[in-house]
């Protein structure tokens, strides 16, 4: 370290802390503060009673689910979400609206991380025949971030149109699915391996092997993930009674033909995921990709169409007043969330007044800075509008975190966090503007791998 950047780290020195010391003792407010937090926690104390009291939790228009799945410990929210998604369709084309019904996340969770190794290792193969070094920026953070459980509504989709869906009682949880942590280790560790074999094999010269070692990558990914989750169903036998007694046997059925029967009539297929990047240097009405994002090779890459917050809201309202299904989405679910009520405000909890100011970053900045970006997938099933016909006031949310915390499971949101923290929603493509459709068939601008716009949820 230089000299002068020794002079730029200036200590913090004792009569700088005792100055700042005094000034918190002096502060009543302060002190008051330290007393509630110190026994009550930062959440409780600065929660805005009035603000969750006068919340309302009804909406003009509402679609209804039944019971709220749960993703225990494990990252699974987008495949939760969009499988949420999926059985209201299903359950609508065979008449069991009334019915308890799940889909297999386990089954969907299988082959993702199956086709993700492959995508993975042929990924990195590329990486490495460019000339990128082992502790590049690129080669540390594909590492450092493989076989996570994270995911978009594009990778989801590519996985059931390969692969179909099953109800979950074919394809039920193991300790592995509800709690991914050990499993996700293991595959992570398989993947390391095989790119040491990929460096070693190149530096070497001998490109010709590297085929071979994604193969028997791509094999042992296979071996952990059938001993931690089982083998998969390629068919079963299918029958049911709908909610008029009726009952139906539809025999042997394959899972992508079960998709394409109780699923595909609503074209799922076709819809494009809209996202609200606030940064200014990246126009609305253009598409935004993220380099190497993707789950199976082959798939529909992962792109998304940059749009202001309005148009998600329209679209959103759309879908669950015309369509009458819910709308799959991605937020940052963290800020002013009160989770045992189930209610996002952005004015829920008060802590300017709590420590004595306000931190003040606005979307832009909180993207920019690190302070917020997409994590968690959940599925709108309501909306509250406005006698106008088109504003929105609040949403209600299917979550998958269990039916135990907040409405049996369903939160509220208030609009205006909506602005705030909702990043993407995926939306049938004909509900959009020709100008925006336009935009579809353009080449879409690449951010690097790091970038916030490429969260998973």
């Amino acid at each position: 370290m230089s000299s002068s950047e020794n002079e730029n780290l200036k200590p913090l020195d004792a009569a700088t802390l005792k100055e700042m010391t005094n000034r918190f003792e002096s502060n009543p407010q302060r002190r008051l503060a330290l007393n509630a937090v110190t026994n009550m926690g930062i959440d409780a104390a600065a929660h805005n009673y009035d603000r969750s009291r006068l919340l309302q939790r009804r909406f003009s228009v509402t679609v209804k689910q039944g019971k709220v799945t749960n993703q225990k410990r494990s990252g699974r929210c987008w495949l939760f979400s969009s499988l949420n998604v999926a059985r209201f369709i299903a359950k609508r084309e065979m008449g069991i609206s009334q019915q308890d019904f799940e889909f297999s996340q386990s089954y969907a969770m299988y082959y993702d991380k199956l086709e993700r190794a492959n995508y993975f290792l042929r990924d990195m193969a590329d990486i490495i025949r460019s000339g990128e070094s082992i502790d590049s920026r690129l080669v540390q953070y594909q590492l450092e971030t493989v076989m996570g459980d994270g995911g978009q509504w594009t990778m989801a989709l590519n996985v059931y149109k390969k692969y179909g869906v099953v109800p979950k009682d074919f394809f039920p949880e193991t300790i592995s699915s509800e709690n991914s942590s050990a499993l996700d280790t293991q595959l992570r560790h398989v993947m390391h391996a095989e790119v040491c074999r990929l460096f070693a094999a190149h530096e070497a010269g001998n490109d010709a092997q590297m085929e071979q070692i994604i193969a028997e990558g791509v094999e042992r990914a296979h071996a952990v993930l059938t001993v931690c989750l089982g083998e998969p169903p390629t068919s079963f036998d299918w029958e049911y009674t709908d909610d008029q007694g009726v009952f139906h046997r539809v025999g042997t059925i394959t899972p992508v033909e079960f998709w394409k029967k109780f699923v595909g009539p609503a074209h799922l297929e076709d819809y494009v995921c809209l996202v609200n990047d606030p940064r200014q240097e990246h126009p609305r009405g253009h598409k935004i990709a993220i380099e190497h994002l993707g789950n199976v090779a082959g798939g529909d890459p992962t792109e998304y169409l940059n749009v202001d917050i309005s148009v998600m809201k329209d679209c959103a309202r759309r879908i669950l007043s015309e369509k009458k299904i819910p709308v799959w989405f991605g937020a940052d679910c963290g800020p002013f969330m009160d989770r045992k009520t189930g209610a996002w405000a952005t004015d829920l909890f008060d802590y300017p007044s709590l420590f004595g100011f306000d931190n003040g970053l606005n979307k832009e900045q909180r993207v920019r800075f690190g302070d917020s970006a997409m994590n968690h997938a959940m599925a709108f099933v309501g909306v509250d509008v406005a006698d106008d016909g088109t504003t929105t006031r609040r949403w209600r949310v299917e979550n998958s975190w269990g039916e135990d915390i907040a409405d049996k499971g369903y939160f509220c949101m208030d609009d205006p966090w909506f602005d705030q923290y909702v990043f993407e929603v995926a939306v049938p493509k004909s509900l959009l503007p020709a100008d925006l459709i336009a935009g579809l068939s353009q080449p879409a601008i690449k951010l690097p791998a790091w970038d916030p716009m490429g969260a998973l949820a």
